[in-house]
């Protein structure tokens, strides 16, 4: 019995190579696996020996060799197959142990494209996909963590047909993401886009099961992208219950929000829609205003900072539940005011720098560009022209308004969010409950000026907004009825800014 071990990271081969030879099985190795394995006193044989056929090309060839791939690959049920092996004196391999060269790693430490070529494995995956394609006979090793239990079944000669389908599974979907990590890399590099090429495997890597998915009754999964390092997968949870897959989708747009903004910033988001957002010099300033937006929908939401929470916001914080606080630091007197909340999520989280949106549909996939601008230009489009402050208001209920479900209208004054009306079907619908919404709460809408994601189609939204008191209204601009449009903002003397971008958001 033979068993091929021929792999970069050494953790753990020479207690399962012992092993291995402890059961009867003599050893194949190659390269620095085979020195590791014979400086730890474990008898192996040379691949070259069984080859007749050194390491050449700087060690790019060294089991590419028919005397090895037909020892994987033969079928011991094909007499033909039986017959050639023994005419061709090849012995049978029955276990492969394989992990590949670095790739992922090396791509981020090394600069130089031809040193990183040499990261790309070719002899590895061909012996791994050779094993699995023949995992009726032969078990293929690719992770080490699968060591141990593979060899307690080994002694019982108690690996099954079922572990040896899980193997070569294994190693196939190894493989797959291996191959998609080169291909996506090397995308960016030679300056290629997805509409280049007709086939794509998106690299994903397993990072956790989730509680549940958007209800208790359905699995979910989280995946990080090896091309993303921030974002809110890569966020690290301090305390609290288990992330659902809602808290992650929540989490991953209060994220986007407030990062929009450069000063102090506090967002408050329920079902991926904000409820309150505030900008200030002073971070606890931010968030009482944020959540003097719309202190019921606060309930049960996620409040997210921009810079550090102290102690004295966490006190305030906790007076209030919350699933998740989000930050990019905490204070250590913040987190023991948070850990008497036992169940309360504190995550510390980045920035992000997602490039892709994908989602799955029936039948496929979507996959778009993220939105990453904010607007074409800046283009008073009205008579009277905004005040410095209604400038700054329009700017910052513009960016609530690019993360706020369509049809998205967001009323604000003094760089605080005091009505948002979020994904009705019609935008006249989003701009009465905004107004309701500021009302309900006591906010007054005299001065305050409102955003819409897209274009007013009609004038009637400049009239309601017109007789709240509201002074001007910024939008992207491009309707039929434009002209209209800006004839009711110029009859109420209210300012009109067009941004020239629009940012539905589905």
């Amino acid at each position: 019995m033979r068993a091929l071990v021929s792999v970069y990271d050494k953790t753990g081969i020479v207690e399962l190579s012992k092993e291995l030879v402890n059961q009867g099985y003599e050893i194949l190795s190659s390269g620095g696996t085979y020195t590791h394995l014979k400086s730890a006193g474990i008898e192996a044989i040379e691949v070259s020996e069984i080859t007749g056929f050194k390491e050449i090309l700087g060690g790019r060839v060294k089991t590419l060799h028919p005397t090895i791939h037909g020892g994987i690959l033969f079928r011991d049920d094909v007499e033909k197959d039986l017959e050639e092996i023994r005419e061709n004196s090849i012995e049978p391999i029955d276990i492969v142990v394989v992990n590949l060269y670095p790739f992922e790693k090396k791509m981020r430490e090394l600069k130089d494209i031809d040193a990183l070529i040499e990261f790309i494995d070719i002899g590895g995956p061909a012996l791994i996909r050779a094993a699995a394609k023949n995992h009726k006979r032969v078990s293929v090793l690719t992770d080490i963590e699968d060591y141990g239990w593979f060899i307690e079944k080994l002694k019982m000669n108690a690996i099954s047909q079922k572990d040896k389908k899980y193997l070569a599974l294994k190693a196939f979907w190894l493989t797959s993401y291996y191959d998609a990590v080169i291909a996506t890399y090397f995308s960016k590099v030679f300056g290629f886009s997805e509409k280049d090429f007709k086939h794509h495997t998106v690299p994903m890597l397993l990072k956790d099961e989730l509680r549940y998915g958007e209800n208790p009754h359905q699995k979910a999964y989280i995946y990080e992208n090896p091309f993303e390092e921030d974002g809110v997968t890569r966020a690290e949870v301090l305390q609290g219950k288990k992330m659902s897959y809602n808290n992650y989708l929540d989490a991953d747009s209060v994220i986007k929000l407030i990062s929009e903004f450069s000063y102090p910033c506090c967002a408050i988001v329920k079902h991926n829609n904000p409820s309150g957002v505030a900008i200030d010099q002073n971070l606890l300033e931010a968030y009482k205003k944020a959540f003097q937006t719309d202190p019921e929908a606060a309930f049960g939401g996620i409040v997210a900072f921009n810079r550090k929470v102290d102690e004295e916001l966490a006190s305030l914080l906790t007076e209030h539940f919350y699933e998740i606080v989000i930050a990019p630091d905490f204070s250590e007197e913040a987190l023991k005011i948070f850990s008497k909340k036992k169940n309360l999520r504190i995550v510390k989280s980045k920035n992000y720098n997602q490039e892709m949106d994908i989602r799955s549909i029936s039948g496929g996939y979507l996959s778009q560009d993220v939105d990453s601008k904010l607007y074409e230009s800046i283009e008073v489009v009205s008579l009277r022209r905004p005040t410095e402050q209604e400038l700054e208001d329009a700017i910052f209920a513009w960016k609530v308004s690019k993360w706020t479900k369509s049809n998205a209208i967001v009323i604000a004054r003094n760089n605080q969010t005091i009505g948002i009306g979020a994904g009705q079907v019609s935008r006249v619908d989003s701009l009465r409950g905004a107004i309701r919404k500021a009302k309900n709460f006591g906010h007054d809408l005299n001065g305050a000026v409102v955003a819409s994601d897209a274009f007013f189609p009609f004038r009637d939204s400049i009239d309601i907004a017109s007789k709240e008191g509201i002074s001007g209204a910024i939008q992207p601009g491009g309707s039929i009825r434009d002209k209209e449009v800006i004839e009711a903002a110029n009859e109420h003397n209210m300012f009109m800014i067009f941004t020239h971008m629009r940012h539905f958001r589905h």
